[in-house]
């Protein structure tokens, strides 16, 4: 959906994975060559597994387990990619051996986004996460103890729940000045987002009611990566990116980068520059209370970079009162709900 929100040169590297790749067997057999040895190697998955909103490559190949592959990938008795997975015995793990456990094609099996290891806040003691995180258990054993894997599995948790209480304050920082009315600019003034509504872009999933966020009751904003004011582009950037480096870091093995480079030092400073934004707001709107003045947006706010010729606007323009879910009330390609846990 992201893509949709710019124009398609802006967002060709959004594209060329979640349309032209995704879910093909030459994305990862390589068209033409479609060898088993090449699938089983771990740069396959490098082409689409990598950034900052989905940092598996670099957290891989800078870890532990990824400099143990650079090293003795080239050397047959090290790793023998004629092998089947199954029959796998590498001096060390690739992607596909833990996530495509014994040749599995269901990656979401052994991801960790479906397990309740990344960012969902969700309880971890609950039956169906320990299964999942026994799961996890079983393949770490292959090489370590139960009982280091399960270590690591909660040095990840606590790294995920520190994160999560820095995210919750940036995000009431930015919830406030909304509720307040001195984030600058407003919903209102603001291009329609891409399903053509003016609901708040960190109002995700209708879990906010009330008319300070625009839109009804029980209606859900789109997060917005473009003409958006700088502190909601921080506190999205600070769960979409930095947030992914720490729990990608933790479960990949690279520590030092789930804390330095942008993990949780790069959360403490978007932290802190969303409460200077705050602060430097306030303080502009009570002098201009003070002497008077009634502040418009800027006018460049209702086009933006490029919106205008894009969805929402054209929503707005030819289909008055509707959004995107009205005119495609059944878009697979919006279905925002995941195959059902039974199935991952």
């Amino acid at each position: 959906a992201w893509s949709i929100e710019r124009p398609p040169g802006d967002t060709a590297g959004c594209t060329f994975c979640h349309t032209s790749s995704e879910e093909r067997c030459s994305t990862c057999h390589q068209r033409h060559q479609l060898d088993p040895k090449v699938a089983r190697r771990a740069e396959q998955c490098k082409t689409c597994h990598w950034g900052k909103d989905h940092r598996d490559w670099e957290a891989y190949d800078i870890g532990l387990h990824g400099v143990v592959y650079q090293v003795n990938k080239w050397k047959p008795e090290q790793f023998d990619f004629s092998k089947k997975l199954s029959d796998a015995d590498y001096v060390g793990p690739t992607c596909q051996y833990c996530h495509m456990r014994g040749g599995h094609h269901n990656v979401q099996r052994f991801g960790t986004v479906y397990t309740s290891m990344g960012m969902s806040m969700a309880d971890r003691g609950a039956p169906i996460w320990n299964e999942k995180r026994d799961r996890w258990v079983s393949v770490c054993d292959d090489c370590h103890s139960p009982r280091f894997a399960r270590e690591q599995l909660q040095a990840l948790d606590e790294a995920v729940k520190d994160a999560g209480l820095k995210y919750r304050e940036t995000f009431k920082v930015a919830e406030d000045l909304l509720v307040d009315g001195v984030l600058d600019p407003m919903p209102k003034d603001l291009c329609p987002d891409w399903s053509g509504q003016h609901l708040w872009s960190l109002k995700i999933g209708a879990y906010h009611d009330g008319e300070a966020y625009g839109g009804k009751t029980g209606e859900s904003g789109e997060f917005r990566m473009s003409n958006c004011t700088d502190v909601e582009r921080l506190c999205f950037e600070s769960v979409g990116y930095f947030q992914t480096y720490i729990y990608k870091g933790m479960a990949h093995g690279p520590w030092n980068d789930a804390t330095y480079s942008d993990g949780s030092f790069g959360m403490d400073r978007w932290l802190v520059n969303v409460k200077q934004n705050a602060s430097r707001a306030r303080r502009l709107a009570t002098l201009e209370k003070k002497v008077g003045i009634t502040w418009q947006p800027e006018e460049f706010w209702k086009t933006g970079e490029w919106l205008d010729e894009l969805t929402g606007p054209y929503i707005v323009k030819n289909h008055p009162g509707k959004t995107i879910f009205d005119l495609c009330p059944d878009p697979g390609w919006l279905d925002t709900h995941h195959a059902p846990a039974e199935e991952v």
